[in-house]
């Protein structure tokens, strides 16, 4: 594309206006000074030098080249119109000079307004070696031995020097100063504004998940291939996988600082080819990948992945279709992450906030409540048997529900650990509360090395954990047997007791039921609950779909608390 046309948007009509204005002025000066006509060279001259600054002004090349053109026929300029001044006994050679060095402030002037202090430097210097140049060879008598010229040009350097290095000075005394921001009345319009948005919008257009899988049914269409994803960060800057499409589960490669096509994309925000898998386990044969960077404006928040078994195919045609579709989805992606992080600090917070009230409040007056049945005992007086006992009867339920509360701080502030992961945080859970109610908790673990978003792991956790407290509470179980798969974006997790079951219709178990549906919706997953053979019941939450995938199971079980 030529240059004149990729610039040619970017002229300034205020910026063209003044130079104009400049130009008719130091033209006019110019043939009062002299009654030359010959002398209006030098105004074509100007001309000439200034067609950068009307049509390309912000040119990195042709926009400096063009000012220090400007100055050096000013420089000229100047001896030339005072020796034809001087000669023609109208005006002496100051005022002849007088008549065109105006026009030296326009350029310093331009490249004091972009901000370029070294470069307004370099033109002072180069209007004074013209000026000089012009006073010494331009005319029959050299103006450079009259007083008045060197007045005139030590005057207009001055000037220009005041223009260069005090405009950018001028122009921060003159602008006022911005107001400080409140910072909770800034939190309280951007919340506001975030209230408005997550209101006017459906559910499913904050849901990172799903605005993942529609961008990857898009690029089907433009890009049919084998394996797709895309990746985001979440939780101490490691890549998860948001959604996936593909016969086989791709192990793909998580890291930044690895030598892969994902790293590059990711540090140079443009799309990189490769002609090997991105996954971490390497395949045989010809195989075309093409990493796409989803940039919103100068940050980069996730990657799209596309491979296919063919050879080179994904040329720059391709390419371009592609992202076509992904840079309008980045926008989109971008505001379901912002969403998906604040719903997620604000119950952080909330569960943090309930948990010290809690410890601060009912618990510590439960404990005192225990001390004073402890005194009473203490006192009874002999023959108080039948007191005696409904004061143990009493304390034993007391410390029940200090128990209860225990376990309820410990639920709360129970999260899941950026290095541990989901399998780690669920294991700790259920031996805690395994140990506290006597039960044989057995594990089994399948994990991948990727993590799911952060988001969706405090949710499979909250649902771990009611299941595992409905069976210490209700279900009367001897062992409980959990289960952790974690192939993202596929994951389940399962557990499993031999106790009575469902069966009784508890109010309070229907209603932790209704929770564990809830969060299960929430990320898109199924909630199964079935009954287990011989007794017991199986309750399973299952996210996305499993893929062939070699996978190492690990199995352990968790020590039987002592006294079983």
């Amino acid at each position: 594309m030529p240059v004149l046309a990729s610039v040619s948007s970017r002229v300034q009509p205020l910026a063209v206006a003044a130079r104009l204005i400049m130009l008719v002025l130091v033209a006019a000066l110019t043939l009062i000074a002299t009654q030359d006509l010959a002398q209006l060279r030098w105004i074509a001259l100007l001309v000439v030098a200034a067609l950068p600054a009307f049509l390309a002004p912000e040119h990195r090349v042709l926009a400096p080249l063009g000012r220090f053109a400007e100055v050096v026929v000013v420089g000229l300029a100047a001896g030339s119109v005072a020796a034809a001044a001087d000669q023609s006994g109208t005006v002496d050679a100051g005022f002849g000079a007088e008549a065109v060095l105006p026009y030296l402030a326009v350029p310093l002037l331009s490249a004091a307004l972009r901000r370029r202090p070294t470069e307004g430097a370099a033109l002072l210097g180069v209007a004074a070696v013209s000026m000089v140049a012009g006073g010494v060879w331009l005319g029959e008598v050299s103006p450079i031995s009259q007083p008045g010229f060197l007045a005139a040009c030590g005057q207009w350097l001055v000037l220009g020097a005041i223009v260069t290095f005090a405009a950018d000075t001028m122009r921060q005394l003159m602008q006022p100063p911005e107001p400080t921001p409140q910072p909770y009345a800034e939190a309280t319009r951007l919340l506001t504004q975030l209230r408005s948005v997550a209101r006017s919008l459906p559910g499913a257009t904050l849901d990172p998940g799903g605005i993942s899988e529609h961008l990857l049914e898009e690029l089907r269409l433009v890009a049919p291939g084998d394996r797709a994803a895309v990746l985001s960060t979440s939780g101490g800057g490691r890549l998860v996988v948001l959604a996936q499409t593909g016969a086989d589960r791709v192990d793909w490669e998580t890291t930044l600082d690895a030598d892969s096509a994902i790293a590059d994309a990711w540090a140079t925000q443009q799309p990189q080819v490769a002609n090997r898998s991105q996954g971490r386990s390497s395949r045989r044969g010809e195989v075309s990948s093409l990493v796409v960077p989803l940039v919103a404006g100068v940050r980069t928040i996730g990657l799209v992945i596309l491979e296919t078994d063919v050879p080179n195919a994904y040329p720059s045609s391709v390419v371009f279709d592609i992202t076509g579709v992904t840079e309008p989805a980045a926008i989109r992606l971008e505001a379901a992450l912002l969403f998906d992080d604040v719903r997620s600090l604000a119950t952080n917070e909330e569960r943090q906030r309930l948990a010290r009230e809690i410890h601060d409040g009912v618990a510590q007056e439960l404990v005192m409540v225990g001390y004073g049945i402890d005194n009473a005992q203490a006192t009874l007086p002999e023959g108080a048997e039948e007191t005696a006992e409904e004061l143990r009867t009493l304390r034993n339920e007391v410390t029940r529900v200090i128990t209860e509360l225990r376990l309820s701080l410990f639920e709360l502030r129970s999260e899941v650990d950026r290095n541990g992961g989901l399998a780690a945080a669920i294991a700790e859970y259920a031996r805690t509360l395994g140990t506290s109610a006597g039960l044989r908790v057995h594990f089994t673990f399948d994990e991948s090395t990727a993590r799911l978003p952060a988001a969706t792991e405090a949710e499979l956790l909250r649902i771990a954990q009611e299941a595992i407290t409905n069976a210490r509470k209700h279900a009367g179980a001897s062992n409980l047997w959990v289960t952790c798969t974690v192939d993202p974006p596929y994951a389940e997790i399962e557990v499993s007791d031999d106790g009575k079951g469902f069966a009784d219709d508890r109010p309070d178990g229907r209603y932790g039921l209704t929770i564990m549906a809830e969060r299960a919706e929430r990320i898109r997953g199924r909630l199964k609950i079935t009954p287990r053979h011989p007794s017991g019941t199986t309750v399973a939450v299952v996210l996305g779909s499993p893929g062939k995938r070699d996978s190492v199971r690990d199995s352990v079980s968790a020590p039987a608390p002592e006294g079983e």
